[in-house]
């Protein structure tokens, strides 16, 4: 009798925890900012930096935003320099409450004044430009390459997929997702920060995501294995993902000293 209340009793808790697993949600999907600064001087490029390693990384780590990445070219072109910052946020309302925040830090004030109050004929950018973008149902959240090695010799490879219509854009996103071509490049190795649709940007519709890797060399060796992927072989093939990708841009950066990703 007692053995039976025991198989019951452990029957019945089984089954509570399988169902509250079945109904736990999975991890919120984060949003992105791609925040690209265009300069013309390695003296805009020096004022960028000290304002974004002294002012903007510490009063984004004070406002609950913990890992931040900043990004240059590895081969930089001499016409148009570029950083690029990464922020994540966990909803839109952080990132649309962002700017009043910040407007409430005396200590960013403080760090950044050479940098917010700089006057208009001697502005420490070109422009700047804006992307935003909401994690992959299949990544919903940043993850952090675990590399050891020093950052001067890494390789991060932001790439863009355009899409010649809206429809096959969303067909693309599709391919990562039910396609599993997200957990192909984690089978990989790929070491993926992020996989992102950009609500809005210069080059929509389009999807952005950023691989790393401990060299060049280790890219190229990666991307060789993708290629030659049984996986890869199948799904390039399937035809109802044909032709959405219309441009493939990739970006080479490199993370600054300072850099949390």
């Amino acid at each position: 009798m007692k053995y039976s209340t025991l198989c019951l009793f452990l029957c019945l808790l089984t089954a509570l925890f399988s169902d509250a697993s079945a109904t736990t949600p999975p991890p919120a999907r984060e949003f992105y900012q791609i925040k690209v600064y265009h300069l013309k001087t390695e003296t805009q490029v020096q004022r960028v930096d000290s304002f974004l390693s002294m002012a903007y990384l510490p009063a984004l780590h004070r406002a609950g935003i913990r890992k931040v990445g900043v990004f240059k070219p590895i081969q930089q072109d001499t016409a148009d320099l570029k950083i690029y910052v990464l922020i994540p946020f966990r909803s839109l309302e952080q990132f649309e409450k962002l700017d009043a925040v910040l407007g409430k830090d005396q200590a960013f004030a403080k760090a950044g004044a050479s940098y917010i109050d700089a006057v208009y004929n001697n502005a420490p950018y070109t422009r700047l430009e804006s992307i935003l973008l909401k994690a992959f149902r299949d990544q919903p959240v940043l993850q952090l390459p675990g590399f050891t090695g020093p950052k001067s010799e890494r390789v991060y490879e932001l790439r863009s997929y355009e899409g010649p219509t809206e429809k096959y854009y969303v067909n693309k996103v599709k391919m990562f997702n039910d396609g599993n071509e997200v957990g192909l490049f984690k089978r990989l190795g790929f070491n993926a920060v992020f996989y992102g649709e950009v609500i809005s940007g210069g080059n929509m519709p389009n999807l952005m995501y950023m691989t790393t890797f401990k060299d060049r060399a280790d890219r190229d060796a990666h991307w060789k294995t993708f290629s030659a992927d049984a996986e890869w072989k199948t799904l390039s093939a399937m035809q109802e993902y044909k032709n959405n990708v219309s441009k493939n841009t990739q970006y080479f950066l490199r993370p600054v000293e300072y850099s949390d990703i």
